[in-house]
């Protein structure tokens, strides 16, 4: 076990039941749907990467994507 989870773990422990049960109900979801994601992307072929790879660049030719300074309000800036 990490540092980092057994401070979360310890701060945790000092909550009620409720809300201990809350985060722990959250904790497994949240691990339940990376476990699902995983599985998604492992049974990916690349056939089927190499078709999402061209309809996005067929996207993005005719203009049918936002550039991501005009998505998100705080303005991306070049270093």
């Amino acid at each position: 076990m990490t540092e980092l989870l057994r401070h979360a773990i310890t701060e945790i422990e000092k909550l009620s039941a409720d809300v201990q049960n809350a985060v722990a109900s959250r904790i497994l979801t949240d691990l339940e749907d990376e476990q699902a994601w995983t599985a998604r992307f492992d049974a990916t072929s690349n056939e089927q990467w190499n078709r999402l790879a061209e309809m996005a660049r067929q996207e993005i030719a005719a203009g049918d994507t936002t550039p991501l300074e005009d998505a998100f309000s705080v303005r991306m800036t070049e270093d």
